[in-house]
């Protein structure tokens, strides 16, 4: 998927949904049977204060967190993928899967931004999911500057 958008400007990165549900799909294939779809019913995040948004507002949700990747290509690739990773786990649009998910998406789009396949073992995603406590302490920062009425990820950007 990074290869298609990396070294190829005749091909821009466009953030879309569809990208978000092939990549929950190839996380949770054979897993759960929900993969690759957006979650039918509310849900909570045990041990957050956070409420996501009911299952019927999860669609619009996506589109705002892709149109804002889109509208703000000119930022750095830290504050997209931050931005990635905090407002995809607010969402939480998934039954199950929403933190891999998650990464994964924040890692295409920091890497299409860098336009490398980012190297190394490793990689981002997996050492955010070796010590998730850092990465939980940021998304809860982000969460609370949102109630502050902030978009600030600038924690998450630090992780």
């Amino acid at each position: 998927m990074i290869r298609s958008f990396v070294k190829d400007p005749e091909r821009p990165f466009r953030l879309r949904s569809s990208l978000i549900l092939k990549l929950h799909q190839a996380a949770l294939d054979g897993i759960h049977p929900l993969a690759g779809t957006w979650r039918n019913t509310n849900v909570t995040i045990h041990g957050s204060k956070h409420q996501p948004p009911e299952s019927p507002l999860v669609s619009e949700e996506i589109e705002h967190l892709c149109d804002y990747v889109n509208d703000n290509w000119s930022k750095s690739a830290v504050h997209l993928a931050a931005y990635v990773l905090w407002r995809l786990n607010w969402i939480h649009p998934f039954a199950d899967g929403n933190g891999r998910t998650a990464r994964a998406v924040s890692y295409v789009v920091m890497s299409i931004k860098l336009d490398s396949l980012l190297p190394g073992t490793p990689t981002i995603p997996e050492q955010i999911a070796g010590n998730k406590t850092p990465y939980y302490d940021a998304l809860e920062h982000a969460d609370q500057r949102l109630a502050d009425g902030a978009t600030d990820v600038s924690a998450l950007e630090k992780c």
